[in-house]
């Protein structure tokens, strides 16, 4: 098994901690992992992007062109990487702020309404685990046991009373992906 991820929206938007938590949640499952950020000097409201590999074998560099999985937050992260997303792969949007979506035929799509479930959940902080939640429902990587273990280890002690709305927040997510 060997996923190459992007995650891309704009910073706030929680893309760099949702790849940080994947990525954690590789480790604790023994697999080789590589986590990449971008983003620029802006720490909200700029665009940013992060690059995860998860395989059972050895990763040979973590520089890529293209991706099995994209997860695009926003207009301008899906204008850059719904191209480079590989044949039969997949793509995973919110469609809160997506104008022109991608008319590619050679990829599964997923529209996703992350942002409308936050109001539900009245919780914009949960956005990102609720996204995180239906790319593991897609793609099932790691476990959300696995996912719930690295918030434990990359939330401050101080958040732990958190991690249930979390969890709610990936079954939500989840839930949010129809075939």
């Amino acid at each position: 098994m060997k996923e190459e991820i992007v995650i891309a929206g704009f910073g706030g938007q929680g893309v760099l901690s949702m790849g940080k938590i994947l990525a954690y949640s590789g480790l604790m499952e023994d697999k080789e992992v590589t986590w990449m950020p971008s983003y620029g000097p802006e720490q909200r409201g700029g665009t940013a992007n992060v690059t995860v590999i998860l395989s059972d074998t050895r990763i040979s560099s973590p520089v890529l062109n293209t991706y099995d999985v994209a997860v695009v937050l926003n207009q301008q992260s899906l204008d850059k990487f719904a191209d480079k997303v590989k044949p039969g792969g997949v793509l995973i949007y919110d469609n809160y702020g997506i104008h022109t979506p991608s008319t590619r035929t050679d990829i599964r799509i997923y529209k996703i309404e992350a942002m409308e479930a936050t109001f539900e959940l009245k919780n914009a902080k949960a956005f990102n685990m609720i996204v995180l939640g239906a790319l593991l429902k897609v793609k099932p990587m790691v476990s959300v046991e696995s996912v719930l273990k690295a918030l434990k280890k990359t939330l401050p002690e101080r958040h732990h009373h958190l991690i249930p709305m979390n969890e709610e927040a990936l079954r939500i997510g989840m839930s949010l992906i129809k075939e």
